[in-house]
C-alpha cells in the first residue's frame, strides 16, 4: 500500500491494476480537494466516516452540493465536475477507473498544477 500526503490530508493507495483502482482517503475538516473534472476516469465515492460535501455539476457556475454520511455513495461520470470538502475529519473510499493521472484542475485552494 502506498501513502501520498496531500495538503487536504492522505490517500493510501490499495490497489491500482489495469482495471481499477481502489483508495482510501482521509480529508482534514475545513479542507477540500481541486474543484476538477475527468476526462475518462470514473469515479465512486462511498463515505466511511464524517461528513463530507461533494460539490458536482456539468458546469461551475451550476454546481449542486450535498453533505454525505457513513455508507452513502456517489458515482461521477467523466466530464462532470466536482470538488470534496470535509464539514468535520472525513474518510472515504475511492473506486475508480485506472487512469490515476486524468485530473484536469479548474482551481486549487493549494495552488497546485496538473
Amino acid at each position: 500500500m502506498k501513502i501520498i500526503v496531500k495538503p487536504w490530508g492522505k490517500e493510501e493507495l490499495i490497489e491500482h491494476n489495469s482495471r481499477y483502482v481502489l483508495k482510501k482517503l482521509f480529508m482534514t475538516k475545513g479542507h477540500r480537494c481541486s474543484l476538477q473534472y475527468h476526462e475518462k476516469k470514473h469515479e465512486t465515492i462511498y463515505v466511511l466516516k464524517g461528513k463530507l460535501k461533494i460539490f458536482y455539476g456539468e458546469t461551475v457556475d451550476e454546481l449542486s452540493q450535498k453533505i454525505y454520511l457513513a455508507n452513502e455513495t456517489i458515482s461521477l461520470e467523466p466530464g462532470l465536475i466536482h470538488r470534496m470538502e470535509a464539514v468535520e475529519d472525513s474518510i472515504y473510499l475511492e473506486a475508480s477507473t485506472p487512469e490515476l493521472d486524468d485530473v484536469v484542475r479548474i482551481s486549487d485552494d493549494y495552488l497546485r498544477k496538473d
